[in-house]
């Protein structure tokens, strides 16, 4: 019964995949500094301020392959994920050898759950001669998501081969061994990301969640509340709780959508 619990937490926790594009910037994450709900976004800070813009910019010139990036990342990070996924496909189709188009595509139907399309699309966003660690970890999460976990870790390592210690490739490893109910190989790769002064929320979460999975309640708070305000901390610390005492809850599955951990696909 621990075992299928696990796996079922497991397979909730990386449902709700929480996004970062593959287009070289650093804008496009939906995870927030802490497992409660994100704050309002500022009128200068509004993604669908920002769909408008790059709307714009894209219909005034439909064939620019950088007007159709910035505004598929636009709808991708308002949350018009399937928009999003529409209009790449079509301007994947004007520029079929553009690799950043490719690789916001593959991410885009990643992000709709069309996980075997979206490794065919990613497998021309890069060659072999000249891999790209980030989509070679965007390729491991959609192997996770088909339960391939195995062969998601070996793109995973590719991964770290390029990029040693990089905490998002890292924390995706170590959920791909919490999937896989391995709980202390997970622990040991999340606590390397943790480890490193480029980890984010997502990898604090990720530790915490593996921690109470394996009975140390106490550690996994103090993990959460780490360096947060108070009532930040608190939230933190209520949602874990919230998870962990669901993992026995036979509803907790496609619909019991709990988004704390994630499998992260960096910028």
């Amino acid at each position: 019964m621990r075992q299928r619990s696990i796996r079922l937490l497991a397979t909730v926790a990386v449902t709700a995949i929480l996004a970062a594009g593959l287009g070289g910037c650093q804008t496009m994450s939906d995870i927030t500094g802490s497992i409660s709900p994100k704050a309002p976004a500022s009128a200068d800070t509004d993604p669908h301020h920002a769909v408008e813009a790059a709307g714009e910019r894209y219909r005034a010139d439909p064939k620019n392959a950088e007007a159709a990036l910035a505004y598929g990342q636009a709808l991708r990070a308002s949350g018009q994920r399937s928009q999003a996924a529409a209009m790449l496909e079509q301007a994947t189709i004007a520029h079929p050898a553009d690799k950043a188009l490719l690789a916001a595509y593959g991410r885009a139907l990643v992000d709709n759950g069309n996980f075997q399309q979206a490794l065919d699309v990613l497998s021309r966003a890069h060659s072999p001669d000249s891999p790209d660690w980030r989509i070679l970890s965007v390729q491991g999460t959609a192997l996770d998501q088909l339960g391939r976990h195995d062969e998601a870790r070996r793109y995973y390592v590719s991964a770290l081969k390029i990029a040693p210690d990089e905490p998002s490739v890292l924390s995706n490893l170590g959920l791909s061994y919490m999937l896989s109910k391995n709980l202390p190989k997970a622990e040991e790769a999340l606590r390397q990301a943790y480890a490193s002064g480029k980890a984010d929320a997502r990898v604090r979460q990720n530790l915490a969640l593996v921690v109470g999975l394996q009975g140390r309640f106490a550690e996994a708070e103090q993990i959460v509340r780490a360096d947060l305000p108070p009532d930040e901390a608190a939230a933190n610390v209520a949602y874990l709780k919230q998870m962990l005492n669901r993992k026995d809850d036979p509803r907790v599955g496609s619909a019991g959508k709990l988004p704390v951990a994630s499998l992260s696909r960096p910028e």
